[in-house]
């Protein structure tokens, strides 16, 4: 079949979506396959060759083919390369508009839980590797209080497009949190997921620095994931991987 071409100066789209918060940039096929998969609106979606992407979703996801078939349009190579810092191999890349999230409202309420709290992360990479997890184990949300944005192109790669598979989002204020709130700290007991209430809310601190002050005084327990001695921590994706299934797996009938 013919492709149709991109209209217009499609770099210059893309650079005005990653300064738009109500828009985000997805890199590789397998962002944009989330997206789609997880109905996510798409505003723009391109591909150097669209017959090798939809080869490529006959294989990985079937299930989003026909959709990507509608929506792709063709760039050349050298286009492709100016959409972003870290063009996608895979030659595909989409424009999305970002859902409507209120964490806040989340966890002013009680809920199924568990829900992930990173405290000020530092690296996007692994802030995005956090909600991919979370969205593999059933977490009920993933809130970022910080700077860090959850919805960054390099998180969104890091996460593979999983955002929009469970509510992701930055937590202004602590101060609405009803939730009980347990804080993952080397010190703190050890994990046991029947001891912690329906709905908590999972705290992770930072990479370097642990959980900051503001989140320290208000932490209702703080538990530690057992490990051999002499290992002194674990990757921040890693840490909430293991809690995760720790908590939400563990305990389930095989």
């Amino acid at each position: 079949m013919g492709w149709p071409a991109v209209t217009g100066d499609v770099a210059a789209r893309f650079r005005a979506a990653r300064d738009d918060p109500s828009l985000v940039v997805l890199e590789g096929f397998h962002a944009v396959k989330h997206a789609l998969r997880f109905g996510a609106e798409l505003v723009e979606v391109v591909a150097v060759d669209p017959a090798a992407a939809a080869e490529l979703a006959e294989r990985l996801a079937p299930d989003v083919r026909d959709q990507l078939v509608r929506q792709a349009r063709t760039v050349d190579a050298d286009t492709f390369a100016a959409l972003g810092s870290a063009p996608a191999p895979t030659g595909v890349a989409a424009v999305a508009r970002r859902p409507a999230v209120d964490l806040a409202g989340l966890l002013s309420a009680p809920g199924p839980g568990p829900v992930v709290l990173l405290d000020a992360p530092r690296h996007l990479g692994n802030v995005g590797a956090a909600i991919r997890v979370a969205a593999a184990a059933g977490a009920e949300a993933v809130a970022v209080h910080g700077d860090a944005d959850p919805w960054h192109p390099a998180a969104v790669r890091g996460a593979a497009g999983l955002q929009f598979a469970l509510p992701v989002g930055r937590l202004e204020s602590l101060a609405g949190l009803r939730r009980p709130l347990a804080a993952l700290d080397p010190e703190g007991e050890t994990l046991r997921p029947e001891r912690l209430p329906e709905g908590a809310v999972l705290a992770f601190g930072s990479e370097r620095r642990g959980l900051s002050p503001e989140l320290g005084r208000v932490v209702a327990a703080r538990v530690s994931l057992p490990m051999r001695a002499g290992v002194s921590s674990l990757n921040l994706a890693t840490a909430v991987a293991a809690t995760l299934y720790i908590c939400v797996h563990s305990h389930r009938p095989a």
